[in-house]
């Protein structure tokens, strides 16, 4: 049995093979990486995604995320596509095939009906003169120069260099898509990543009768009472016809009472925070959060006029299963009116 020093550098040695697996597939980035691109953005069907063993592992995750970024695809194993799942492939689909040595026999078995269909076939192998990469539409070399296995024999460099240029695939179609933060939202909805990027600032606000709400004209006693009474440690200050002025917090109040002002005899207006700074309601929480915390828990950019108030959001946690995520704001509003005050 070794010492732990061998141990450690049996997998340091891995990491480094590893890493210049990966580093080598920065020359491969070339014309046919963009023709392969080129092929995955004019597909009207689903990238269908296969391969064989430790070959296929990496393809279902290839698959899985390229669908999980705007491009709908999905994996066939090799081995049951020639016992009837060739029928998920059709005519409108592109396949991406991925085999090391590239004469992998499950994959070659299928070539025939996937040229009968006329199917684009994009392939991933370490061996640019195999059957496979001869027979491929587009061929993507991502050979390397040894495996980490000190065999030779476990696919770790080779698969690892696979995976990778998946990876540069699905991210550059996702680019070049323009898929956006609400577009990944819409296929993540469960878990703590669903909540995060599905919650709007309408989920989670206070609203109606529950938002502290004064008119400029009252004075900071009357003010504190309706602060007390809600128990937001705010108020949101209106005009006579009802259109956001400014906010008065437990800050502004401390700051009033540092220059001794009388609470029974100031008016709202002249030691209230304003004018106040606003969002929309339909705002992701998880923008709200970040938009707070930029401003020092402030009320967010993005002021509307005439604006009335919605809501109003403090620091919260909203839980996703077992995770939670604080999402934080302050006073939430939208023109026009949608919801009484």
């Amino acid at each position: 049995m070794g010492c732990d020093q061998d141990i450690q550098a049996l997998a340091l040695a891995v990491i480094q093979t590893e890493m210049q697996a990966v580093a080598g597939l920065a020359a491969r980035i070339d014309e046919q990486f963009v023709s392969a691109c080129r092929l995955l953005l004019a597909c009207k069907g689903r990238v269908v995604v296969t391969g064989m063993g430790k070959s296929g592992h990496i393809a279902g995750k290839i698959a899985a995320t390229l669908a999980s970024t705007g491009t709908p695809a999905f994996f066939v194993h090799p081995g049951e596509a020639s016992h009837g799942d060739l029928g998920m492939i059709t005519r409108q689909d592109v396949v991406l095939a991925l085999s090391n040595s590239g004469e992998t026999e499950e994959i070659l078995t299928i070539l025939p009906i996937i040229k009968r269909l006329g199917v684009p076939l994009i392939a991933l192998t370490g061996n640019p003169e195999s059957a496979l990469a001869r027979f491929a539409s587009v061929h993507i070399n991502v050979a390397v120069e040894h495996e980490a296995c000190p065999l030779g024999l476990a696919p770790t460099a080779s698969t690892t260099a696979a995976l990778v240029m998946g990876d540069a695939l699905a991210v550059s179609l996702l680019e070049t898509k323009g898929f956006t933060r609400d577009d990944f939202a819409l296929s993540h909805p469960g878990g703590s990543l669903g909540k995060r990027l599905l919650l709007q600032v309408n989920d989670i606000m206070h609203r109606g009768s529950e938002v502290p709400v004064v008119t400029d004209s009252v004075l900071v006693s009357d003010a504190l009472l309706e602060m007390t009474g809600k128990k937001l440690g705010m108020t949101a200050v209106v005009d006579g016809e009802g259109r956001v002025a400014g906010i008065f917090t437990d800050g502004d109040l401390r700051r009033m009472l540092e220059k001794n002002l009388d609470v029974h005899a100031t008016r709202i207006a002249e030691v209230m925070t304003g004018p106040c700074k606003v969002i929309d309601v339909d705002m992701l929480a998880a923008e709200a959060m970040q938009i707070m915390e930029s401003k020092k828990n402030q009320c967010p950019a993005g002021r509307r006029q005439p604006t009335k108030i919605v809501g109003r959001v403090e620091y919260a946690r909203f839980a996703a299963g077992r995770h939670s995520l604080r999402v934080t704001s302050d006073v939430r509003f939208k023109p026009p009116i949608t919801e009484c005050c």
